[in-house]
This record gives C-alpha cells, structure tokens and sequence, in this order.
C-alpha cells in the first residue's frame, strides 16, 4: 500500500509539473489564435459598414449564429455516433442555466460589439480604435475585484506592461479623446463584461452552445439599432443598403468577421477561458493588436516604425512573463 501510495503521489506530482503546464499553453495557443483572428479581421470590420454599424453586426452575429448552429448539430452527430461524452443540456435546469448563461454574454456582446463598430464608424483611427478596445485589459482584472477574483501582482505587472507596448503599437502623434473614442472605451467596459461572464459560467455549460445562443442574442437585439439608426425606417435607406449588399465586395468582409472573428474566435475564447484565468486571458487576447499591425505590415506591404517594433516586443516580454511560473519548489 505504502509503495502504490507513494506511486500515486509521484504521478500527481508529474501531471502537476509538466502535463498541466502543456495543457494550459495549449488554452492559451487558442487564445493567441483568438487573437491572430481577431487582428487579421480589423480591415475587414472597417471595410463592412455598407449599410451602417449596426446592420453590420446584426448581419455579422446571424451569419455567425446560423454558423455555430451547422456545428453544434455536427458536434451531436459525433458524440451520438461514437458514444462520447457531451455537455449537451439534458434537463430543464441545464437548459436555464445555458440560455442564462447565453443571454447574459449576448447582451456584453451586443454592446461591445456594436459600440466598436460605432466607434469605427465615426472616425476613430485603426491604431486607436485598437489601443481603446484592448484596455479591456485593465478593467478585467478590475471588475475580478468585485466578484472575489484577484490577480497576482505579477499579472498587474504584466498588464501595465502590455498598456505602454500597445499605447506604443497604436497610438501615433498627440494622444486626444474625442466622442468616437469614449464610445470605444465603452466598448472596452463591454468586452470586460463580457470575459467576466464567460469565466463566470464556462465550466458549467457547453461553450458552443453558450457561443451561438450569445451571438443568437447580440443579432437580435442589434435589429432594433439596425432599424431605427442605420436605416431610420426609410425605405429609400433599405434600398440602398440592399443595393449595397448585392456586390460580392461587400459579403467578402462580412462572411470573413461573420465566421472566422464571429463564429471560431469568439467560440475559441468561450473554449480557452474554462481554463485560463480571465486576466491572463485579457492580456493573451491583447494580441489582437499586434496582429493587426502586423497583417498590414505583410498583407498591405505598411511600415513598422521602431516605435511599433518596441510596442510589439514590450507585449511579448509581457505575455512571456506571464506565463512563467515564478514561485520555487
């Protein structure tokens, strides 16, 4: 007994030390995923506004809902077919508790997404829209606060290093705040929320489910902002909206943020923050606007100043540091 108990305690400690460190860098690959989605799209979101903001992402979240949807039937036929286990909801509390879950996403979701829409929209540059955006950053761990959920003060290191990386990144010439940037540091109130809640239930529901029932949500109520704002009620408006999506260059960018940053990225995040701890997830999720500049460096042949190279590289040492375990023994 005393020998397999001693195999026992060799084991845990074994998993402890290296399986669980690699299965958490594997979460955390699926945020840097995320993330390289997410930056790859931003072109793509400036791209979209044909018919206004908000239609965009009404659009973006039915296409993307309607996306999820094909895969949550597929992923059913999988687990039916080979008898694996699912967290398909079987009784009527598993059931209220995901579409609790999903609506309380849907509705951080149909602010966020659609107040860095607006933001855009108005004017906001690309560079500021995403050094505004990502201050999520500072406020995830912030609202952990509130709810019980605090971070070492590794992270908050890490956190204040990745804010001068991305104010370095993003912002170029004077720093000013106008209106369009207000709406945006909304938006980034919105995301907050938004990882706070899926950390709050994600071990508790199927995270594809929980995805298209959030952007099931978001689409639907972004119809009404959709009506009374972009198209104002004014048929001459719709016409020109339909008009408007009868170029196959206007769908390109819409299917491209409808399934890539709307139905896998959001669903890699829900996936990776049952995981990984929501701040750290901010700070991985930040990549986004690395990534974006460096697409336009690749993709649109754009300069990286050394300004920009340092920003990059202030945000890796960030997420490096991170990730290291600091504590001995």
């Amino acid at each position: 007994m005393d020998g397999l108990s001693i195999m026992d305690k060799s084991a845990q400690i074994v998993i402890k030390m290296y399986i669980s460190p690699m299965a958490n860098l594997g979460y955390s690959f699926l945020l840097v995923l995320t993330a390289f989605i997410w930056g790859s799209a931003f072109v793509a979101q400036v791209e979209g506004n044909v018919a206004g903001p908000f239609a965009f992402t009404c659009i973006r979240n039915f296409i993307g809902a309607a996306f999820l949807l094909g895969v949550v039937k597929v992923l059913d036929y999988v687990h039916k077919k080979r008898n694996l286990v699912s967290k398909k909801p079987v009784s009527a509390e598993e059931k209220k508790l995901l579409w609790k879950a999903g609506i309380f996403c849907g509705i951080a979701l149909f602010f966020a997404m659609n107040l860095q829409q607006l933001g855009i929209f108005m004017g906001t540059s690309a560079g500021k829209s995403g050094f505004l955006t990502a201050c999520y950053i500072v406020l995830v761990p912030v609202l952990g606060i509130f709810v019980g959920r605090k971070s070492s003060i590794k992270l908050w290191l890490c956190v204040a290093i990745t804010l001068v990386g991305l104010f370095f990144l993003c912002i170029k010439g004077d720093f000013t705040i106008e209106s369009s940037d207000c709406v945006l540091l909304l938006c980034a109130l919105a995301f907050a929320v938004q990882i706070m809640v899926v950390d709050r239930y994600i071990a508790q529901v199927d995270g594809v489910r929980l995805s298209f029932i959030q952007f099931l949500v978001s689409a639907v109520l972004s119809i009404f902002p959709m009506i009374f704002l972009d198209i104002k009620c004014d048929m001459n408006l719709v016409v020109q909206a339909l008009e408007g999506y009868s170029h196959l260059n206007a769908w390109i960018p819409l299917l491209y943020t409808a399934i890539l940053s709307t139905g896998i990225a959001y669903t890699l995040q829900i996936v990776a923050q049952n995981k990984i701890e929501p701040t750290l997830a901010s700070l991985l999720m930040s990549l986004e606007s690395v990534f974006a500049v460096l697409s336009g460096w690749a993709v649109l042949g754009e300069h990286l100043s050394s300004r920009e190279l340092a920003g990059c590289a202030l945000m890796a040492v960030a997420i490096v540091l991170a990730q290291v375990n600091l504590k001995k023994g």
